[in-house]
Parts: C-alpha cells; structure tokens; sequence
C-alpha cells in the first residue's frame, strides 16, 4: 500500500473578465443614427391603439407579451371600450375575458381598471402628459411612460426595453449594467435630431436583426460599426 498523500485538488481555471468594448465616437454613433433614418425616416410601433388611451393599455399589457399577441387580444377591445369611462363601464371581469390570451392577464386587468379610475378621477378622462404622473397609475412604470411620452406627445425619450439592453451591451453602443445605465448613456450620447425615433429604431433592429438567440449580423445596417467579436456570418 502507497502511502504518497493524495494531492490536493487543483483549483478551476480562473476566468477572464470579458475585456470592455472599445466605445464608440460621436462621429460613430451619429452615423448609426444616420444610416437608421435613412432606411427607415418614420418608424412605428408595432402596437395597435386607437388614441392615446388604448395606446396607454396596450403598452401596459405589452409586459412579458408580445405585441403580437396583446394586438390580437385588445382589437375586439379596443372596438368597444375606447376611453376610461367605457373601460370602467365593461368591467374587470369582461377585460379579463378579452385579454386572457395575454400573460399575467388577471394582475393587467386589475391594473387596467385600476389606471381607468385614475385617469377619470384625477385627470378627467385624459391621459396626461406627465412623466410622474403617468407613472403614479398602476401597471405604469418608467419604460412604459417613456413609450406613451414619446409616441403620443413627441417627447425624446428612449424606452429601454429587452432588446435595446441588449444592443447597447452587444454592440458595444451603450454598455450598462442596468436598464437605468443603458438609458442614461444612450440619452448622452445620441444626438438631438435622432432623439424622437431612436427608441423605434432600435426595437426595431433587435426585434428582426440583433436578436438574442442568433443576431443576423450579414444583413446588419451598422456591422462594420458594431464592436460585437463574435458576429455571425452568412
């Protein structure tokens, strides 16, 4: 029998922290903007909406759903309860009944009576043009008032929702921890004429190009720009 002493048990390899992204220059980033307006001057959101009501809804149901999905549900909807008053007069239950295809649709018809009461109580009937006060309704939080700020009352606001987060860390544009980081720094550095549109330009770009599984990187408006060092390829 040996009596050589096991040898202890080697430590795992130490991983490299992934090595930060060489950031982008005005220069660069004004011509990303560029070349997205030049494709495509007037983005849209892909959410059905009627007036500003239905568009504030939709935004609200968008959560966790697609808009797909939430446009198949609020149609028939939105047909028939197209302001607070007649979304209060439908009920929570009937809401809940249009909108049970969409995820989380019993806590999202709560918060759609809850944000209707609101905006007849508080705001008569109107959807105001207030970032506090947009956010005070239930169901609303930061993303989905800079949605409603932007869309329904032209302000410059940048909607940071999974795809933009992922675009700003993948390409190298708008590296940051949080969605908060990653907003912060893309209001710094895109410049004022692209402001309105970036938000959709963006979306846009990750929901059909940078996707998450498997960006398609040949057919991608700004390769030669993005820092990405594992871009696919055709």
């Amino acid at each position: 029998m040996s009596d050589a002493q096991p040898l202890p048990p080697s430590a795992p390899p130490r991983r490299k922290a992934p090595r930060a992204l060489k950031r982008f220059t005005k220069a660069e980033v004004a011509e990303v903007f560029a070349r997205f307006e030049a494709r495509d001057p007037e983005p849209k959101g892909e959410l059905e909406s009627v007036n500003t009501f239905t568009l504030l809804v939709a935004v609200v149901l968008s959560a966790q759903a697609t808009d797909a999905g939430v446009n198949k549900a609020t149609r028939a909807l939105f047909a028939i309860a197209d302001t607070p008053a007649k979304m209060l007069a439908l009920g929570e239950d009937s809401v809940r009944d249009y909108i049970k295809t969409i995820g989380l649709y019993r806590t999202k018809a709560r918060n759609v009576m809850g944000l209707c009461r609101q905006l007849v109580e508080l705001h008569g009937g109107e959807v105001p043009d207030d970032r506090a006060a947009l956010e005070a309704l239930p169901g609303v939080g930061r993303k989905t008032a800079n949605v409603v700020l932007n869309i329904a009352f032209g302000h410059p606001t940048i909607a940071v929702d999974t795809h933009i987060f992922r675009i700003g860390n993948r390409t190298g544009l708008a590296p940051g921890k949080t969605v908060e980081a990653v907003e912060k720094e893309l209001n710094r550095i895109i410049p004022a004429r692209y402001m309105l549109h970036a938000h959709h330009w963006l979306i846009l770009h990750g929901r059909y190009v940078c996707k998450a599984r498997k960006p398609d990187c040949p057919i991608c408006l700004i390769n030669d720009l993005c820092r990405y060092p594992d871009k696919t390829i055709a």
